[in-house]
């Protein structure tokens, strides 16, 4: 046993200077290497496959901690925490400083929790179909955006260099690994087929730039397939692309039950063994099974010792995912910290991250269509106010409840309704008429009377529609996107009312709200903002609050457009001149589109050289100018197109976006750099390069071509 233990150490020392397939060890990690060596020569074979689950027990034997893993989307998925706005929320502040602070805090109420291991974030580039319900989970449907909030979060909840792992942070999971939102009918896990060049300049890029901008730990594969070959057998996929090529040195969790679907769904397999080691052969290194169903576990001793023992050549895979996961452990510091008792009710969140939630929904919230001006109110000028609607009020969910706080939401020590927000407002200034008018999932009409009364005695109207949890998030795919049940037909009724009327919309996903975007004056769009929903949106309708956020997801007109997203190739220009025949093609609302109560005025685009080598760089700078009379944010994008290329490519991509505040009459120079990032494409050979030629450069407030001043770049 000692000359085991001997030989272990001494091929852990050799590691100490040598980077591996497993992971990237210095030197100073030689000490880890080597504790980690030693504990398996000791472990049993039952050991080592108990330690390969999500939630695996202490090994007391052997001095092994407990790693407790949760969802931490946006806030933890807890009693207790503090509740942040929804993902899709998030993302339309374009701020990543702000996503940072977010996951760092959360990170900290994980610490509080013993909980070191969070299932997020959410990488997951959407692909233009808001019918699947996890729309609400993602940052949108641009790889730069999602790359860029990836990394912020990661490197919120990880810390970076020495605080990477410590007392104060956690260890992130991507998810999921790759291209999980291309699936045909909008069905969550559902069926998908992609080209290899769709994956790696659509799907890949968010994952590339956590491994190798935020060094994240963990990477959870999806439900479906790439090539015919299940994401969680993909050898390819999860070895000689993520390990070999994008580097990623950290362990691999499947997601719910995925190990297992290999036979059960993919039908790959006629046992579960042959399932398991399929995982393990693969690099799937711990197994998830959430609820623990004896029947569903892929790794477990019952399913796999027999086959193990009569082939021992196998316990190396089994081997490797324990070593990857025991380093995780040690990289977390759990080794001999011991786990502090929580109690159920314990309550983690603090006044500062409570502030900081609210302040994400401010900025997260965006100005769809202010025509005559209607907001922001002006409480001086109104006496009455009508609050209407099934999403205007709900009282503190409660554990299990579905909710207006979005998918993997935990329970905030409060939670402020849009009712509540606008009456802590007002005060007794205003007096509020509310009316329910119809419940969400509801076909009744019974509501109507009393709404249609509450707005006729009021001087203006506020009609808070949209989603919940029960009509979005995972596993809750939809074949429309209409408003469900009759509140279409409730914004008729008070639209015909004459009354002034602004529509708040609380949801997780686009919607086809084709009569509110003709009829009504006014619309915010909101997601699910967090505990503080109805404070930050009274702020808005007062003007306490100037709406910044942009759309990070484009709303189609109708189901029949999906896929809607900016990312589009040339169309046919034949006879049929890529249109549709009796309807508008174009989105309803643009990516990028987000109004405001001033207005901003964009100078011409100037470069600091218009021809540059093919590895040379440039800055472009434009002046954005507040011409309103109040103070804005705006977000300034840049889309960056090759003109003529070898290869096809999308009309324009975005590469740069600054969220800047300005003040009236306030001018700000906004720059960006062009380099290899920015100008390259794949090649035929899938190779990253600059091309000669043109670069059509556009910056300006949204994906739409009116909205874009436009410049030349050429590269020689």
């Amino acid at each position: 046993m000692k000359k085991t233990v001997f030989l272990y150490l001494l091929v852990a020392v050799i590691m100490g200077c040598q980077n591996d397939k497993d992971g990237k060890v210095t030197e100073g990690q030689g000490e880890m290497e080597a504790k980690i060596a030693q504990l398996l020569s000791q472990m049993t074979l039952e050991e080592k496959i108990n330690e390969l689950t999500q939630d695996a027990p202490a090994n007391e034997r052997l001095g092994i901690p407990f790693m407790k893993f949760g969802e931490g989307l946006h806030g933890l998925w807890y009693d207790g925490v503090t509740v942040y706005p929804q993902a899709i929320a998030v993302a339309s502040t374009w701020d990543p400083e702000m996503v940072k602070k977010m996951a760092e805090q959360t990170a900290k109420e994980a610490r509080a929790l013993n909980i070191t291991h969070l299932y997020s974030p959410n990488l997951d580039v959407i692909s233009g179909d808001a019918r699947y319900g996890r729309v609400e989970e993602s940052y949108g449907e641009d790889p730069y955006l999602v790359s860029r909030m990836g990394v912020a979060f990661v490197q919120g909840a990880q810390g970076m260099g020495q605080e990477q792992f410590d007392e104060n942070h956690v260890m992130a999971t991507a998810k999921h690994f790759v291209g999980y939102p291309e699936n045909r009918r909008g069905i969550n896990g559902g069926f998908s087929d992609m080209s290899e060049r769709r994956l790696r300049e659509v799907f890949l890029p968010p994952f590339e730039a956590v491994i190798k901008e935020a060094q994240v730990g963990c990477i959870m594969p999806g439900h479906q397939d790439y090539n015919g070959i299940p994401c969680h057998m993909n050898s390819w996929l999860l070895n000689d692309l993520l390990r070999d090529e994008l580097g990623f040195d950290g362990f691999i969790v499947s997601d719910n039950n995925d190990v297992g679907r290999l036979q059960t769904m993919h039908h790959i397999t006629e046992t579960r063994a042959e399932a398991a080691l399929l995982g393990l052969q693969a690099g799937v290194d711990m197994d998830l099974v959430l609820g623990k169903p004896l029947d569903l576990y892929a790794y477990h001793p019952t399913v796999l010792l027999d086959t193990l023992e009569k082939n021992p050549k196998l316990v190396q895979y089994v081997d490797r995912a324990t070593k990857r996961i025991l380093r995780a452990k040690y990289k977390l510091g759990l080794f001999g910290s011991g786990s502090k008792e929580v109690k159920t009710d314990t309550v983690v969140s603090t006044k500062e991250h409570q502030a900081h939630a609210y302040e994400m929904a401010k900025k997260a919230i965006i100005l769809l269509k202010n025509e005559n001006e209607l907001l922001p109110l002006d409480s001086s000028e109104i006496s009455s106010l009508a609050v209407i609607g099934p999403n205007a009020t709900q009282e503190r969910p409660q554990k299990g409840t579905y909710s207006l706080l979005g998918g993997y939401s935990g329970l905030p020590p409060f939670y402020v309704s849009a009712l509540e927000g606008i009456k802590n407002k007002v005060g007794d200034k205003i007096t509020i008429n509310y009316a329910k008018g119809c419940d969400l999932l509801s076909d009744s009409t019974e509501g109507f009377a009393e709404a249609i009364e509450a707005a006729n005695k009021s001087d203006a109207v506020v009609l808070v529609v949209g989603g919940s949890r029960r009509t979005g998030g995972e596993g809750v795919d939809r074949s429309d996107l209409d408003l469900f049940g009759v509140q279409n037909q409730l914004v008729e009724a008070i639209h015909k009312t004459g009354k002034p009327t602004i529509v708040v919309l609380i949801n997780g996903r686009p919607l086809t709200i084709n009569y509110i975007a003709e009829n009504i004056p006014s619309i915010l769009e909101t997601w699910y903002l967090g505990m503080h929903s109805g404070d930050a949106i009274a702020d808005a309708l007062f003007g306490d609050v100037n709406p910044g956020g942009k759309l990070t997801v484009s709303f189609p007109r109708n189901v029949g457009q999906i896929p809607v997203t900016y990312l589009e190739r040339p169309d046919f220009i034949g006879s049929g001149k890529g249109l549709y025949k009796y309807s508008d093609k174009s989105p309803l609302f643009h990516f990028g589109h987000g109004l405001s109560y001033t207005t901003f005025e964009y100078g011409a685009p100037r470069l600091t050289a218009s021809e540059i080598e093919a590895d040379g760089t440039a800055t472009i700078s434009v002046e954005v100018t507040n011409t309103g009379a109040v103070a804005g944010d705006e977000v300034v994008q840049l889309y960056v197109r090759d003109d003529i290329a070898t290869v096809g490519r999308y009309l324009k991509l975005l590469k740069g976006f600054e969220r800047i505040h300005l003040k009236p009459g306030a001018t700000k120079t906004v720059s960006f750099q062009l380099g290899f990032n920015e100008l390259s494409i794949l090649n035929a050979k899938m190779e990253k390069v600059v091309e000669p030629g043109t670069f059509t450069l556009y910056v300006g407030a949204s994906s739409r071509s009116e909205d874009l001043k436009t410049t030349t770049l050429r590269v020689r």
